[in-house]
């Protein structure tokens, strides 16, 4: 089937009544991006996260008549009349072959590579761990990810205990076990994500060394020689008082999710309980690592 695109520049304040607008007039979906085409970061459940300059992109049906779809537009006032626009044809494809030729194996450090099913192993001998994208998020192509995978590879884990706090897919978790964890330990608020890192345990042979809790359920006096947690700033400040019991004395914890204009307030939360090292940037993210004090 083929489709046609209407992309649209917008603001912040009103890319989502466009969308809602253009979806009741037959988009059958309708994404946002920045101008600068980079897709908006996992956003928490119910929250839209906007840029100052947003593109709405919308997608009809190919027999839709687009200069009515403009005129309806400029009708609900929602855009100005000389609105900027782009119209064009999108070719019909097997987006999800396509989907799968753009996912490789990604390599973390000296060690590590994380591998699709479906593609090929690089390297045998490397630490090989198999996820596919689904329906939790952490698949190592984001900087937060890839900087927390590349910490894990370069620390001694051989026998230890790790907690991964905000476990999503299990990625961390799992690959820890396969750098030479004893013992992994997976948190989550979301049971899907629970789901997930099961599953993706299950899938590289380590589900019996890999426990999974969510958050509400885990226990009390649970403790890691390593902690490391992906999640986002807001979380990671709050929760600190939490986050820092989770840690042995003399523990590793890893801290990622940052913006780095957020790693000052992120690091003043933990600095009380921890030796921090200097923080490891990657494009616009951090990542906030240290031994706890005793």
């Amino acid at each position: 089937m083929a489709w046609i695109q209407i992309r649209l520049n917008s603001t912040d304040n009103q890319a989502e009544q466009i969308s809602d607008f253009l979806e009741e007039i037959g988009a059958v979906s309708v994404t946002f991006m920045d101008s600068q085409d980079t897709p908006i970061f996992e956003p928490l459940p119910g929250e839209t996260r906007l840029w100052g300059n947003t593109d709405v992109v919308a997608l009809f049906d190919a027999e839709t008549e687009m200069n009515v779809i403009v005129e309806a537009l400029i009708t609900s006032r929602l855009v100005e009349a000389d609105f900027a626009h782009k119209i064009e044809q999108i070719e019909d494809k097997d987006w999800e072959r396509e989907w799968m030729d753009n996912f490789h194996p990604m390599q973390f450090g000296k060690r590590l590579w994380i591998c699709p099913s479906w593609r090929a192993v690089p390297d045998p001998q490397a630490v090989n761990v198999m996820l596919d994208p689904g329906l939790a998020f952490g698949t190592g192509t984001h900087p937060t990810t890839a900087m927390c995978l590349e910490w894990l590879d370069a620390i001694d884990l051989v026998g230890k205990t790790v907690i991964d706090f905000g476990c999503g897919s299990g990625i961390l978790a799992i690959a820890a076990l396969k750098l030479g964890a004893k013992q992994a330990i997976g948190i989550d608020i979301d049971p899907q994500a629970i789901l997930a890192s099961q599953n993706n345990a299950a899938a590289n042979d380590v589900a019996d060394r890999l426990q999974l809790f969510l958050a509400k359920d885990q226990p009390q006096d649970l403790q890691a020689d390593v902690v490391v947690a992906n999640i986002l700033a807001g979380p990671l400040r709050e929760l600190a008082p939490n986050i820092i019991k989770l840690v042995k004395p003399q523990g590793q914890l890893g801290l990622s999710g940052i913006l780095s204009s957020q790693a000052n307030t992120v690091s003043e939360a933990y600095a009380n309980n921890f030796t921090l090292e200097p923080v490891r940037e990657q494009e616009e993210w951090c990542r906030i690592t240290g031994v706890r004090k005793n």
